[in-house]
């Protein structure tokens, strides 16, 4: 596996440019992440999927729909976010500690 792949089937990553690659850390192979203070990610749902924060506060912004506008939302842990397939969220910490989510398959018919 690359750093510009991703083997979990519900989410798609953008590529990093060759210098940047690196091995791909453990927690991503799992499915979780550690977003660092000062960091954004971006991830895009390619099939329903689940955000869950696990530490920390994340700002996620959700892009807009053809119904409903951009929208900046504040998990806090144990909170969880029900992505739609095709969906693109941008992932920063809210506060100065950093967190920690992860990225599930969404379950038929389960709430978030």
């Amino acid at each position: 596996m690359s750093a510009a792949s991703s083997s979990l089937p519900s989410l798609s990553l953008p590529t990093r440019a060759a210098a940047a690659a690196a091995a791909v850390p453990s927690a991503v192979r799992r499915g979780a992440w550690r977003i660092e203070v000062g960091e954004a990610m971006t991830l895009k749902a390619t099939e329903a999927s689940v955000l869950r924060v696990r530490q920390g506060r994340i700002w996620v912004t959700c892009d807009a729909t053809a119904t409903w506008g951009s929208e900046d939302l504040v998990l806090a842990p144990g909170e969880s976010l029900r992505v739609a397939a095709g969906q693109r969220l941008v992932l920063e910490p809210w506060d100065g500690y950093g967190a920690t989510c992860s990225w599930d398959a969404a379950t038929p018919g389960a709430a978030s």
